[in-house]
């Protein structure tokens, strides 16, 4: 692994810096990251947090997530203007109340976790269709990540959670992105390896693989 995204970890809220001080460590070479900020956050502090290396904004739904549902349209319109993404974590199962929400934010977003089903759902659910609509729609990028969190069937394929990654991946392999989820918080050490062998089954061709593993984080995270 040659290149790093840092997210801001909920712990620390909207308080940025073990993030840029992690991004630092790493330089800007090899490292970006997804910062929490909120509709107070100015412009020019979004800037400075531009220039440290920041792409995204993170809109973690679940327990521990700093930002209310009410504020997050106004956070996606405000960090257009320096060019960032915003990143959704929600239990998938949310996804058919939400959609027309995360339909309705400007430019590109990404959803956290293969759509973090807390109950791995199979394709043909509405839940699942509201995801791949979402994908269907150009603008809307997914995490292939962190399957070891909701899977049923578990290791080494993770079949339950990588049904549906197959399914993205054939929608839109162009916005599919992998990530390892180090260091694994709240859950048991993880194989990192294993985790990668994932898309030997999910993604065969190498082709693919190189989309997912190079060039979309890449154009997404200026590489």
């Amino acid at each position: 692994m040659s290149r790093t995204v840092v997210v801001q970890p909920t712990t620390y809220g909207t308080d940025n810096r073990c993030t840029l001080e992690g991004i630092a460590a790493l330089g800007l070479e090899v490292a970006r990251g997804i910062a929490v900020v909120t509709d107070a956050t100015t412009e020019g502090e979004l800037e400075e947090l531009t220039a440290r290396g920041m792409r995204g904004a993170r809109f973690h739904m679940l327990r521990g997530g700093a930002i209310p549902w009410g504020e997050l349209d106004r956070i996606a319109a405000k960090v257009q203007g320096v060019g960032w993404h915003v990143q959704l974590q929600l239990d998938g199962r949310e996804l058919p109340d939400r959609e027309a929400q995360v339909r309705a934010w400007p430019g590109t977003i990404v959803i956290d976790h293969i759509g973090k089903f807390l109950e791995p759902v199979p394709v043909d659910h509405p839940a699942f269709l509201s995801l791949a609509r979402l994908v269907e729609s150009g603008r809307v990028w997914v995490k292939l990540s962190a399957m070891y969190e909701v899977s049923k069937a578990g290791r080494p394929l993770y079949e339950d959670v990588g049904r549906l990654a197959k399914a993205l991946i054939r929608i839109a392999p162009e916005r599919m992105l992998w990530a390892s989820n180090w260091p694994h918080p709240g859950h048991a050490p993880q194989d990192e390896a294993v985790l990668l062998d994932t898309l030997l089954d999910w993604a065969p061709d190498e082709a693919t693989r190189r989309r997912i593993l190079v060039d979309n984080p890449a154009e997404l995270y200026g590489f």
